[in-house]
């Protein structure tokens, strides 16, 4: 199985921690937040991975010949000459996953319980991904109908919706994403229009409605975004 880690970010909330490393390479509970994905991904059966690299990437590039890939064959995805975002992301690392078979995409500063393997077998072959989502408290939530598709966004701390003619979504579930999701490999011919830098939520948003893009809810699901200094402090305190 094929696996793809976003480790490009700036990780300006971790500040002044990224000032000198990027966020994949700071510890938590004394491994980098990237090792703890690589070790999660093999033990669920991945063998292949790709990970964006562009805030410090020769770190991350030493780091993985150090760990000799964790006896993973690894591919590289060189964003240094600029920051392409998630949808860009994708778009660009497209060719890696060229055997057909959906891929799994994980965010490297989410850490959670989810068994990987029970996601993969959750994504339905018609969906063009599928999104790792929960009932957690926060401002922004993607909208999804009774059978967990996807049908838009809301930002409820500014009123912003997508699609913005939207008045009423009382009648919709109001999920977080989780950062982690499964994604069909006809995602690149969709994406072919796009500019080279775009966000994967936005992409989403604007083919949800003839593309099924689907919610997964875990049981007993528990995560923690270390995106943030107080929450890296409490991990490693």
């Amino acid at each position: 199985m094929k696996a793809m880690i976003f480790a490009a970010g700036l990780g300006t909330r971790l500040q002044p921690l990224t000032d000198t490393i990027p966020k994949a390479l700071v510890p938590v509970a004394g491994k980098p937040m990237l090792e703890h994905i690589f070790l999660k991904l093999k033990a669920a059966g991945f063998h292949q991975v790709v990970v964006n690299v562009h805030h410090f990437p020769e770190q991350i590039i030493d780091f993985l010949k150090q760990k000799q890939h964790f006896g993973m064959e690894v591919m590289i995805s060189d964003e240094r000459e600029q920051l392409l975002d998630t949808g860009g992301a994708i778009k660009k690392a497209a060719h890696f996953f060229d055997d057909g078979q959906p891929f799994l995409v994980h965010n490297v500063d989410i850490f959670s319980n989810l068994d990987l393997k029970s996601l993969c077998e959750n994504h339905q072959p018609e969906a063009l991904a599928t999104l790792v989502v929960s009932r957690r408290t926060t401002s922004r939530y993607l909208l999804f109908n009774a059978e967990n598709r996807l049908t838009g966004w809301i930002n409820e701390a500014t009123g912003e919706r997508k699609p913005a003619e939207w008045q009423d979504t009382a009648q919709l579930n109001k999920y977080a994403f989780a950062g982690i999701q499964v994604i069909s490999p006809r995602i690149a011919q969709a994406m072919q229009a796009f500019e080279p830098k775009f966000s994967l939520i936005d992409f989403y948003l604007s083919v949800a409605a003839k593309e099924p893009i689907n919610g997964f809810i875990p049981k007993d699901f528990q995560m923690v975004d270390i995106g943030k200094t107080d929450v890296l402090e409490r991990m490693n305190g």
